[in-house]
């Protein structure tokens, strides 16, 4: 069953999660009869589309475990795996397990039939170890498949200190004050005071919904932003045009964008971690992306050649995209879910292991990571900023909204919706974009 509401542990400042966006899965080796290679003793494969530094980082928490467990696990991940897992599946192709982002794909997996009802151990870790709304998105139709992994926070604007100081300005509190402080950086720089990337792969596009979900929870509130989840709001509805329109106001204005790579349109041809170094080294005074960003720091320089120190007083921070009123403002989250279509017993331990706080203390000691596990260990995080951030993410008390397009069926959120905002910024008109999102709905 799926629910559009979220209520977990969040709060306004800049943290750091596994990336929640495209999760590929070139490895294969599963079967929907089980016989696979994760018996006992084998090789369990998963297939995600965490890549590069955090994909290391994953690979190595499964090679410290399978000294213990002797059960070897081999980790794969592309970017295009949300736009070809349903198909390996039913073509039975499908891996031991699948890290999946989005419950509308998960739902899509599940209605396959191969995704196996979760072990019991697995369930037990999950009621034992997070809030009941992360169980929720991994239940459908009362029967428990998937557990969460990690965990981002979404609609941050990354910026750097230094920079605001230098040229006199503060963090905005309101929309409007957000608004200003982009033209007053473009009139004191002469250049685009923002940067994005729409590029992902078989997922282009994915950044540009998390800026139309930030608008409207801002603008409409969550009662509508549940509606639209739930297509009770239409893409062609107003609450949702009204959104397009205010994130137009900047990524469609080329007096503001793409800071430090061309145009409008590069925005599309630009991949979504390579904003990070343009932010380091200054030469993008900000950028719109999820928590996880953070991850992309650790692998760059700033202009002096260091790696940027991410702090209030450091080379890049971030503060939460503003509401239209002040102290108003509302955060969305991602996350990702385990999904395994082997029920051989060794495929059985690393779903187990991946639900464990264990897991999430392993992942979180190896940096860029946090997690919305009870009961792990904050102070294993990577820096200071992030020990702070897991805590947070941990309290019960901040009501968020989990993102929208990862609730929308795959037809829409990871397809109709992701296509509209590259053809958006491509230049189609904004009532075709609308209309052709909406029409996902029919596929």
């Amino acid at each position: 069953m799926r629910t559009s509401q979220w209520r977990h542990v969040l709060a306004p400042i800049a943290v750091a999660g596994v990336a929640a966006l495209a999760l590929a899965g070139c490895a294969e080796g599963g079967s929907s009869s089980g016989e696979s290679s994760g018996d006992a003793g084998g090789t369990v494969r998963i297939a995600g589309g965490i890549t590069g530094s955090e994909a290391d980082a994953l690979q190595k928490v499964f090679d410290d475990w399978s000294a213990d467990s002797g059960v070897k696990v081999t980790y794969t991940g592309d970017k295009s795996f949300e736009s070809n897992i349903v198909t390996k599946v039913t073509g039975g192709d499908a891996p031991d397990i699948a890290i999946v982002p989005q419950p509308g794909l998960l739902k899509s997996l599940v209605d396959t039939g191969d995704v196996k009802p979760a072990p019991e151990e697995v369930e037990k870790n999950v009621d034992a170890n997070w809030s009941p709304d992360w169980k929720k998105y991994g239940t459908f139709d009362d029967t428990f498949y998937s557990a969460p992994m990690l965990a981002n926070i979404k609609g941050y604007v990354w910026y750097s200190p230094a920079k605001f100081k230098e040229w006199g300005v503060e963090v905005p509190k309101t929309w409007d004050e957000l608004l200003t402080l982009t033209k007053t950086i473009q009139e004191k720089t002469g250049a685009a005071p923002w940067c994005a990337g729409f590029e992902s792969g078989g997922a282009s596009g994915w950044p540009g919904t998390d800026w139309i979900e930030d608008l409207v929870l801002r603008q409409s509130g969550p009662e509508v932003y549940d509606q639209w989840v739930d297509n009770e709001v239409k893409f062609t509805d107003k609450p949702i045009a009204d959104a397009f329109t205010a994130v137009g106001d900047i990524l469609l204005n080329p007096a503001y964008v793409n800071a430090g790579f061309g145009d409008v349109k590069s925005i599309n041809s630009t991949a979504f971690g390579d904003v990070a170094a343009k932010v380091a080294d200054g030469t993008c005074p900000m950028t719109h992306q999820a928590s996880f960003l953070t991850a992309n720091f650790l692998t760059v320089k700033t202009a002096a050649g260091e790696t940027p120190k991410v702090a209030p007083d450091g080379d890049v921070y971030a503060f939460v995209l503003p509401g239209y009123k002040e102290g108003a403002a509302t955060i969305e989250v991602g996350g990702e879910f385990v999904a395994g279509f082997s029920d051989s017993d060794a495929t059985k331990k690393v779903l187990a292991f991946m639900s464990s706080p264990e897991f999430a203390d392993a992942r979180v000691s190896e940096g860029g990571a946090i997690s919305a596990n009870l009961k792990a260990d904050p102070n294993k995080a990577s820096s200071e900023f992030l020990v702070e951030a897991m805590k947070l993410l941990q309290d019960p008390n901040t009501t968020v909204r989990f993102d929208a397009s990862d609730l929308m069926p795959a037809t829409v959120g990871s397809g109709s919706f992701w296509k509209g905002m590259v053809d958006w910024v491509d230049g189609k008109d904004q009532a075709t974009v609308l209309s052709d999102i909406q029409a996902g709905y029919n596929n």
